[in-house]
C-alpha cells in the first residue's frame, strides 16, 4: 500500500467528482433557463395567438367550444416544450468524467485490498514481517563483529612476538 498511490487516487477521485457536479448543474442551470424562457414566450405569444383565434372560433362554433379547444392546444405545446427541456444532453465531458471518477474507485479498491493482504500477512505470519526489519541489524552487527575480531587477533599476535 502506498500512501502517495492513495493520496493521488483520492485528488482524481474529488476533481472528477467536482467536474461531473458542474456539468450537471451547468446542464440543469441551462434547462431551467430555457424552460423559463419558453413559459415567457409561450405566454405572450398564445396570449395574442389565442385571442385572434378566440375571435375567429367563436364566429365559427361558439364562445364555449373556441375556449376549449385552444385550452387544449396550449396544453399540447406545453407539453412538448417541457419534453425537449428536459431531454438529457449526452455530452463528451460527462462521459470522460465518469469513465475517470470510475478508474479512480477501482483504484483505491485495488489499494485497499493491498492493505487488507499485507495486513492479514503480518497477523498470520509476523514472522515474515518481521525477519527483514531485524535480519538487516543482524548482519551488521556480525559484520563489525568480526571485523573487531580480525582487528583484535594481528594486534594480539604483534603484542606477542617479542
Amino acid at each position: 500500500m502506498n500512501s502517495e498511490n492513495v493520496i493521488k487516487t483520492l485528488r482524481t477521485l474529488w476533481r472528477a467528482d467536482r467536474i461531473i457536479a458542474e456539468i450537471r448543474m451547468k446542464h440543469m442551470l441551462i434547462g431551467l433557463g430555457l424552460r423559463a424562457f419558453a413559459a415567457l414566450i409561450a405566454a405572450f405569444g398564445l396570449l395574442m395567438l389565442e385571442l385572434a383565434a378566440y375571435f375567429v372560433l367563436v364566429q365559427i362554433w361558439g364562445a364555449i367550444s373556441a375556449a376549449a379547444v385552444l385550452g387544449a392546444i396550449n396544453f399540447i405545446i406545453a407539453t412538448v416544450l417541457f419534453v425537449f427541456a428536459g431531454r438529457p444532453s449526452s455530452g463528451r465531458e460527462l462521459e470522460l468524467a465518469n469513465e475517470i471518477h470510475a478508474s479512480a474507485v477501482d483504484a483505491l479498491q485495488i489499494e485497499a485490498r493491498a492493505a487488507q493482504a499485507h495486513f492479514f500477512g503480518m497477523v498470520h505470519h509476523p514472522l515474515n514481517t518481521a525477519l527483514p526489519l531485524l535480519l538487516v541489524p543482524l548482519i551488521t552487527i556480525i559484520v563489525r563483529s568480526l571485523k573487531k575480531s580480525t582487528a583484535v587477533a594481528p594486534a594480539a599476535a604483534t603484542v606477542e612476538q617479542p
